[in-house]
């Protein structure tokens, strides 16, 4: 069974996009090819994207994980427009629902492959509702100094994080931890 998977890169300070959601900070950091994001995208079945992800990608990517993925991928919003998202020529689908049910239909149309989330504000959702499996960051030798920060939660309730792994891939250094499931 495939798990979910949050994915992201974040600067050293903890930030994942610039203020206005500016991500010009990201390129150029690393222009090798990375044995995790290959992994990752080779093991996904489906994508769970928020909506400030997706007007990112549509700005500025040839596609998610740089046009490699090209699988299912849906774009959680309120109030979606009539027309799929389209993410530089593969067709996604826009879903107004609650994170649980977002993420079985996910996970349903991934068929046992990973459900990859993208998006700071999807993935605290799935922390807070008990989805997520596993964390993996790219931390980018940077400071941003302001914008989104990988996580942010009023009242700052911790979340349990098992470390699992941390590699060097390149230029950045990789995180994985698993997500720790409280049974209280």
């Amino acid at each position: 069974m495939g798990k979910v998977l949050w994915h992201m890169m974040m600067s050293l300070d903890g930030i994942v996009a610039g203020p206005n959601d500016d991500m010009g900070w990201v390129f150029g950091i690393d222009d090798e090819p990375s044995r995790t994001v290959d992994e990752v995208v080779g093991s996904t079945g489906a994508l769970l994207v928020g909506r400030r992800t997706q007007d990112v990608e549509d700005r500025l990517q040839p596609g998610f994980y740089g046009g490699a993925y090209r699988g299912p991928f849906f774009v959680l919003r309120h109030n979606p427009p009539s027309q799929p998202p389209v993410v530089k020529g593969v067709t996604g689908q826009f879903i107004d629902l609650g994170i649980d049910e977002a993420v079985a239909l996910a996970k349903e149309t991934a068929k046992g492959a990973n459900v990859v989330v993208l998006g700071a504000n999807i993935a605290r959702q799935c922390l807070e509702a008990g989805l997520l499996d596993e964390i993996i960051i790219h931390v980018a030798p940077v400071l941003v100094g302001d914008g989104v920060r990988l996580f942010d939660h009023a009242g700052g309730t911790a979340v349990k994080l098992d470390p699992t792994s941390s590699q060097v891939d390149g230029a950045m250094t990789v995180l994985r931890y698993s997500v720790g499931h409280d049974d209280a």
